[in-house]
């Protein structure tokens, strides 16, 4: 059984080598150690609540939307909304379907003061294949990881 120094250490070096801001990125399999590992460990969905409903989500998580559907509208509140719900010191890790606004989110997090900000890499749904699929090439889904309708 992997430690999760190492998990987070793998998370950091990749992190360092792209230059991002935040502390790390994770693979799927590697926030699924990590949330079984400790209970410190926050996941913070920031999906609309259409994808949530649509799509599928991962049991135990918080929502806080990046953008609102339809039409991705930013949301004006999620700084404060972050704020006011995880706590600076928990080591928390941003999903959505792909990457992309996770991405966004932890490099906020690491802005507003977050210690222990992370990305989950691949998504909830992974990228799409040539037809435009998702859940086929990489992501949470894919890898067989909990999650429910």
């Amino acid at each position: 059984m992997e430690a999760i120094s190492e998990i987070l250490g793998r998370a950091k070096k990749r992190a360092e080598q792209s230059g991002l801001s935040y502390s790390g990125a994770l693979t799927p399999h590697e926030v699924y150690d990590v949330l079984q590992k400790t209970e410190h460990a926050v996941l913070v969905d920031v999906r609309t609540h259409a994808e949530l409903a649509l799509v599928g989500q991962v049991p135990n998580t918080i929502s806080i939307e990046w953008a609102f559907y339809p039409g991705m509208v930013a949301n004006p509140d999620f700084a404060k909304h972050l704020e006011m719900q995880i706590d600076k010191e928990a080591l928390v890790i941003f999903m959505c379907r792909t990457g992309g606004r996770s991405h966004n989110s932890a490099a906020l997090a690491a802005s507003l003061g977050f210690t222990e900000a992370y990305n989950m890499l691949e998504g909830f749904e992974g990228e799409a294949n040539a037809e435009r699929q998702r859940t086929l090439i990489n992501g949470w889904r894919h890898a067989g990881l909990p999650w429910h309708n």
